[in-house]
C-alpha cells in the first residue's frame, strides 16, 4: 500500500515538472511568439530608429494606418513617419546619430534597406539630421527628397521641402553635404559648406553658387529648434498606441525657413502666449535662369 501512494505521489511529481516545463517554454521571452520589440536602453540595428523623444501627433504607418509613437518605440525600415500640426519627434540611430522631424512632415525611414547609407526620403515638411564620424572615418549617409539627392559624411544640417513644387531647401550648421539634382541628370553636383544654404528647383538646375546663411538665418534655424526642443523636454509624453484606422493627417508646411514667406507662425517661448517674433531673413534667391 505504501509503495502504491509512493509511486503515485512520483508520478504526480513528474507530471507538474512537466507541465511546469512546458509553461516555462511557452511563455518564455524568447519564445517565437514573444514581441521583438527591444527593451529600452537596448541598442537596435541599423534596421531601425529609435524614438528618444516626441511631442504632439506623431505616427507610424503600419499596413496603412497610422500608430501613434511615443519614447522607446523603434522604427523600422521602410516605415513612413507622419507628423501633424504641433508634431515633433527625435529618433537615435545604432552609430549615435540621430534626426529631428519637425511639424506637417512626411518621411520615409531607409526606404532601400539593401543599402543602410539611404537614411531618409523627405515628401514634405523639414528634417534636421546630427551625422557622427565612425571614430575618425566619414560615415556616408544619403538623404532624398522629390528634387534632390544629398551626400554627406558626418554633418549637422536642415533640408526641408517647402512647397508643392518640391522646392528643396538645404542649410549646412556643421561639416559639409553634396547635393545634386534628382531630376535633371546633367546638372552639376554642388558641395555646401558650413553656414551655406542651397535650394534646388524642380525645373531648373542647380545654382551656380551657394548663399551664405548669415548670421540672422542661423540665429532663425536655432531658435526655432531650440524653442521646439524646450518645448519637448517640459512637456509629458503622450500615451502610445494606435490611432483609429483613418486618412494620414495633412502634411505640408512647416517652421518658417530661410526666405520663406508662409509657412506656420514661430514657436511660442515657455510662459509665453506670445509667438516670439521671426528674425528677419533675405528672400530667395531667384531660380538658375529665371
Amino acid at each position: 500500500m505504501a509503495a502504491s501512494i509512493t509511486g503515485r505521489l512520483a508520478w504526480w511529481s513528474l507530471l507538474i515538472t512537466a507541465a511546469a516545463v512546458c509553461s516555462a517554454q511557452t511563455f518564455s521571452p524568447n519564445s517565437p511568439i514573444a514581441p521583438s520589440m527591444p527593451e529600452p536602453g537596448v541598442a537596435v540595428g541599423p534596421e531601425a530608429a529609435r524614438v528618444v523623444s516626441v511631442m504632439g501627433q506623431v505616427s507610424v504607418l503600419r499596413d496603412s494606418y497610422p500608430w501613434a509613437l511615443q519614447a522607446g518605440d523603434t522604427v523600422r525600415a521602410q516605415q513612413v513617419i507622419v507628423t501633424g500640426p504641433d508634431g515633433f519627434a527625435v529618433f537615435e540611430l545604432n552609430d549615435g546619430s540621430s534626426f529631428h522631424v519637425f511639424p506637417n512632415s512626411r518621411v520615409s525611414f531607409r526606404a532601400n534597406p539593401g543599402d543602410w547609407r539611404d537614411l531618409l526620403d523627405l515628401w514634405i515638411g523639414r528634417v534636421k539630421i546630427f551625422i557622427q564620424r565612425l571614430g575618425n572615418q566619414p560615415n556616408p549617409n544619403r538623404i532624398f527628397t522629390p528634387t534632390a539627392v544629398i551626400s554627406v559624411r558626418g554633418t549637422v544640417f536642415d533640408v526641408a521641402v517647402e512647397d508643392d513644387d518640391d522646392t528643396t531647401f538645404v542649410a549646412v550648421e556643421e561639416g559639409q553635404v553634396v547635393v545634386r539634382h534628382r531630376l535633371i541628370g546633367a546638372s552639376k553636383e554642388k558641395v555646401v559648406n558650413a553656414g551655406e544654404y542651397i535650394r534646388v528647383y524642380k525645373d531648373a538646375p542647380l545654382a551656380k553658387q551657394t548663399f551664405q546663411t548669415g548670421p540672422a538665418i542661423e540665429r532663425g534655424l536655432r531658435a526655432a529648434w531650440e524653442a521646439l526642443y524646450t518645448i519637448l523636454i517640459n512637456r509629458p509624453a503622450p500615451g502610445g498606441g494606435p490611432l483609429p484606422p483613418g486618412p494620414v493627417p495633412p502634411v505640408g508646411g512647416g517652421p518658417t525657413l530661410p526666405g520663406d514667406t508662409g509657412g506656420a507662425p514661430a514657436p511660442t517661448p515657455p510662459g509665453s502666449t506670445t509667438p516670439a517674433p521671426p528674425a528677419p531673413l533675405p528672400p530667395p534667391p531667384p531660380p538658375p535662369g529665371g
